[in-house]
C-alpha cells in the first residue's frame, strides 16, 4: 500500500534534502521551477499539505510509522492530493535520526515539500478580504525566528495577509515554519522583490488603497492605538530589521509613523514582540 523504503544508513542521494542541502539549496533545487522546503513534525507537515503543498518525501522514524501514517494518510486523502502510496517514504530507526540536528527537538516524521509559486502582489491583495482589510510588510527582516513569531501572531490576531520582501528570511524556512507551529501555510503571504519594495513599494500599497503604517520613532510618531488607524479602510502594517529598523525611504512615504508606548530609558522591542503588540491593537480581532 504505502511506499516504504526501509534504510540502514543516511548515505543515499535520496536523503540528500534532509542530510546535506541547506536552505538555499532547496530554495533552489528545482529551478526554474519552485524548489522544496522542509516541514518538521506531523502538524506542521498536516497544515502544510492542507495548504495545498505536495510531499516529495517523507522520512519517518520506524517505531513512530503507523502512528505517522495514519494522520498524514487522512490529512493526504482530505485534501486530495496524490496520496501517501504514491510517497516515497524513508523508515529509518531512531539512532540513525539522533544524526540529525534538531530531531531530539521534534520527535516525528520530516517531509521534504514542494514550493508552489507565490502571487504577484497585484493578485495578492486582490485576494484580501474587501471589509477593512489588515496586512503586515516585513522589510527585511532576517531572523527566521522572528519571521515564524510573527506569522503566528498574525494568525492568532486578526491579519489577513503578510508581505515578506526578497532579502527577508524565507517564511518556509524549517526554523521558521517550526516556530509558526505551521502557520505558515494557513496566513496568505507572498514575496516583494526588495528593489522594487525600496522604490516603489509604500506607494504600490497607496495606489491599491491602503494606508500605511510604518513602526519608526519619529516627531511625528502616534502610538498604535490612534483612533485614524482603526477607522483606516486599508491598513499596511510595516515592520521592519531587527536591529536598524525600517529604511527612511520607507518611513518618508508612509502615511503614518506608529509606536507602542513603553517605560522611559526602553525606546523599542524586538520586531516579533512588538508584531504581536501591533497585532492585537489593529488587528481585525480588535476591530470587531
Amino acid at each position: 500500500m504505502y511506499n516504504l523504503n526501509f534504510l540502514t544508513d543516511l548515505t543515499g542521494p535520496n536523503l540528500d534534502p534532509y542530510v546535506r542541502l541547506n536552505e538555499a539549496q532547496l530554495f533552489h533545487a528545482w529551478e526554474p521551477q519552485p524548489g522544496l522546503f522542509i516541514a518538521e513534525s506531523p502538524k506542521v507537515i498536516e497544515r502544510a499539505i492542507r495548504a495545498g503543498y505536495q510531499p516529495a518525501s517523507l522520512l519517518v522514524e520506524d517505531k513512530a510509522l503507523k502512528r505517522d501514517l495514519t494522520d498524514l494518510g487522512r490529512e493526504m486523502a482530505a485534501n486530495h492530493t496524490k496520496g501517501l502510496n504514491q510517497t516515497p517514504i524513508y523508515v529509518v530507526n531512531s539512532e540513525l535520526l539522533q544524526q540529525l540536528s534538531g530531531y531530539n527537538l521534534l520527535r516525528g516524521a520530516l517531509a521534504a515539500m514542494h514550493r508552489v509559486e507565490r502571487p504577484s502582489l497585484p493578485d495578492f491583495l486582490a485576494t484580501m478580504p474587501t471589509e477593512q482589510p489588515r496586512i503586515a510588510v516585513l522589510e527585511n527582516v532576517v531572523n527566521p525566528t522572528n519571521i515564524g513569531a510573527i506569522f503566528r501572531s498574525a494568525a492568532a490576531l486578526g491579519i489577513d495577509g503578510i508581505i515578506v520582501t526578497s532579502d527577508s528570511a524565507d517564511p518556509l524556512y524549517r526554523r521558521a515554519s517550526r516556530v509558526a507551529m505551521g502557520t505558515v501555510f494557513q496566513v496568505p503571504w507572498t514575496y516583494v522583490d526588495a528593489k522594487i519594495w525600496r522604490t516603489n513599494g509604500v506607494r504600490l500599497l497607496q495606489q491599491f488603497g491602503y494606508q500605511t503604517a510604518a513602526m519608526a520613532l519619529r516627531h511625528n510618531t502616534v502610538n498604535i492605538d490612534d483612533p485614524r488607524l482603526k477607522m483606516a479602510h486599508k491598513l499596511a502594517i510595516i515592520l521592519g530589521s531587527e536591529g536598524p529598523g525600517l529604511r527612511e525611504n520607507t518611513i518618508m512615504q508612509s502615511d503614518f509613523t506608529i509606536k507602542i508606548p513603553m517605560a522611559p530609558g526602553v525606546d523599542s522591542l524586538n520586531v516579533a514582540a512588538a508584531s504581536a503588540l501591533a497585532f492585537w491593537e489593529l488587528g481585525k480581532q480588535k476591530i470587531k
